[in-house]
């Protein structure tokens, strides 16, 4: 039987980075797009539950090609492994995302998001970005990410476990290599921008950057470089995600507190 690949992104079923992502993957199996009706940026792992979600079916090239939901990335892998698709697909590729997920924004990426509710159902799953803001050179992270693809599909994962690739925004032959990294320490230092609605009142947009902190704390993984410092040199990132969300360093140290009632 025919492998299912389920493709899934943040920034809509007719980004470009989608449909660099399917032809990236094209002949690895059967490609089912189920993606947000439209950009789902910073959403992270939110769930639809007081609307209902609107299904539609989408054509690329003339032919049949997926769906699209009026929600969010986590819930079109959702509705696409419990309805659409009739079954668990063989793997979950999330992306090309139009930035970087490195850091701290893994928490707020709805590209990861996507690729995290398929490690959830423990199907091998990875998102893929580029780190870009304009001119994104689609072809270097198509190449990445059916090469990882095709190891993905031959080896999978560890349960719950899926991964996050971060590609330098770079030509192919600029790219110096692979990485396996860390979730680099960081947040963002927000601006809001204030503007003055016509009738009166104040609106704001927000911005800001990705900021590095430095480790502190418990120990790292000796020689492990973090996703941020990988693709800043030039290398793609790639960082293995579980879903342990806990701290077992706190763990220990809690056990002196009183914790009796």
């Amino acid at each position: 039987m025919k492998k299912t690949i389920l493709i899934s992104n943040d920034d809509g079923f007719h980004a470009a980075g989608i449909a660099a992502l399917r032809r990236a993957l094209a002949g690895l199996g059967r490609l089912v797009i189920v993606a947000p009706a439209a950009e789902q940026s910073g959403t992270g792992h939110a769930i639809t539950v007081a609307n209902p979600l609107k299904v539609q079916k989408q054509k690329l090239d003339g032919r049949h090609a997926g769906y699209s939901v009026n929600g969010t990335p986590a819930d079109c892998v959702k509705i696409a492994t419990s309805v659409l698709l009739g079954r668990l697909p063989q793997m979950v590729v999330s992306g090309i995302n139009l930035g970087a997920n490195v850091g701290i924004s893994v928490v707020y990426s709805g590209t990861v998001a996507a690729a995290a509710e398929g490690a959830i159902l423990e199907v091998p799953s990875m998102a893929v970005s580029l780190d870009a803001s304009a001119n994104p050179r689609w072809d270097t992270a198509a190449h990445v990410a059916r090469k990882l693809a095709d190891q993905l599909l031959r080896k999978g994962l560890p349960r719950a476990t899926m991964l996050n690739v971060n590609v330098p925004n770079l030509p192919p032959k600029k790219i110096k290599g692979m990485k396996l990294t860390r979730v680099g320490r960081s947040r963002f230092a927000e601006i809001f921008h204030r503007r003055v609605m016509p009738r009166g009142g104040n609106y704001y947009w927000l911005d800001g950057e990705l900021e590095p902190l430095q480790d502190i704390g418990r120990p790292r993984p000796a020689g492990v470089e973090t996703d941020i410092e990988a693709v800043r040199n030039g290398f793609v990132s790639v960082t293995p995600i579980s879903f342990d969300l806990t701290d077992q360093g706190a763990l220990a140290e809690l056990k002196s507190w009183d914790l009796a009632l």
